[in-house]
């Protein structure tokens, strides 16, 4: 397999834009991509798009050419990639994937999310069409309730308590307040977080991620083909895709998500790799107990150890494994087929030394995890400088 790298980023800012549209969003990405990676719309011979609900949250289908060729890309395969809250990350394994292969040599991967333009009720019900709509959803799920089960399943099971979902919150939003294009900058105290308003019990207000509207890019090529684009490329060391049941009485244990676990595995066997030398990540804080359990699945933390780790302050930005110091998707915000792809942007951002007031002093070896649904798809990448 060919060696591959991360040669171009491009973010919009993530919050509640009512005057843009999707394809704009995602336009305002793809252009910074192309600029920061020193690419010519000629030059990216496929197109690969995150998007979970874009027909339902806007009504636009056949959004792959519909995005690809407002960037001036026309003639190549423009394909959407769906996996719920992972459809980023699933869009950038795979792209990796095709360059790794040698199908292409130089890939754009685009995810975008247009969800203020529904109701908070409706967009509730669209994101839990990505759970099992026949059993659980029926039955009145939604996904927080979901996560709030698993949460005090936890609890019963580890003795995790919600001052350590709180202490997630609170450090996130502390790295959101320093994120120029974070959706909620704001700091907030370990008494705003357990005083917030509940929302599925265990969990409030500010255990729960934002409905956001954004688009993130990156252009990925073969390692030998960096030096034609941007000079700081970052190499991708480890990527794997895993999944997993859909519904929460299928899987024989709700504390710890086996896709992760199987793609954490995968990722860490390829960069040759464990989770010990992994500096830093980013993952999918959908709700506060979602971080808590990846930090035990990708091997952080021992199981049930996940919320005192985050309570003595272990991944904090000055700590032994800083987390989500772009905000995560707590502060950062959740445009979901945005979130994988923008995980990376901000692995490479840190790589690079370009995370401006957040930068790590230990950033050489960086780790993305994006998850899909109640852990149904897990796509773990690993990346490290060139």
């Amino acid at each position: 397999m060919r060696q591959v790298a991360v040669v171009g980023t491009g973010k919009t800012a993530f919050g509640a834009f009512p005057d843009r549209d999707l394809r704009s969003l995602a336009v305002e990405a793809g252009r910074k991509c192309l600029e920061n990676g020193q690419a010519r719309p000629d030059q990216i011979q496929a197109f690969y798009l995150g998007n979970f609900a874009g027909p339902s949250f806007t009504g636009q289908n056949h959004l792959a050419p519909y995005i690809s060729t407002a960037l001036g890309m026309k003639g190549i395969p423009a394909t959407r990639f769906e996996a719920a809250c992972a459809s980023g990350g699933s869009a950038f394994f795979h792209a990796v994937s095709a360059v790794m292969a040698g199908l292409y040599d130089t890939v754009m991967v685009l995810g975008v999310e247009k969800m203020t333009s529904q109701s908070t009720a409706r967009v509730t019900e669209i994101l839990a069409s990505a759970g099992e709509v026949s059993g659980e959803i029926a039955a009145g799920s939604t996904f927080p309730s979901l996560f709030g089960m698993i949460a005090r399943r936890h609890m019963f099971e580890f003795g995790t308590t919600r001052e350590n979902l709180a202490a997630v919150a609170v450090k996130n939003h502390e790295n959101g307040a320093l994120n120029p294009d974070a959706h909620m900058r704001k700091v907030i105290t370990l008494e705003q977080a357990l005083n917030a308003r509940m929302i599925a019990e265990p969990l409030g207000l500010y255990d729960c991620s934002l409905i956001s509207d954004g688009a993130a890019a990156v252009i990925v090529t073969a390692m030998e083909r960096a030096g034609e684009f941007n000079r700081k490329p970052v190499r991708v060391l480890g990527i794997a895709q895993a999944s997993d049941y859909l519904a929460l009485d299928q899987k024989d244990d709700i504390t710890t998500f086996p896709a992760v676990r199987a793609a954490a595995r995968k990722a860490y066997e390829l960069a040759g790799l464990g989770p010990r030398e992994v500096e830093f990540a980013e993952v999918h804080d959908c709700f506060t107990i979602a971080e808590v359990i990846a930090t035990e699945d990708l091997g952080f933390c021992e199981r049930g150890e996940g919320g005192r780790f985050a309570s003595a302050g272990c991944t904090r930005r000055g700590g032994e494994k800083p987390v989500n110091a772009s905000g995560g998707l707590k502060s950062k915000g959740h445009p979901v087929g945005a979130t994988g792809v923008a995980q990376i942007c901000d692995v490479v951002q840190q790589i690079r030394c370009e995370a401006g007031e957040r930068q790590l002093t230990r950033h050489s070896i960086g780790l993305a995890q994006n998850l899909g649904g109640s852990g149904a798809t897990c796509v773990v990448s690993i990346l490290g400088a060139s």
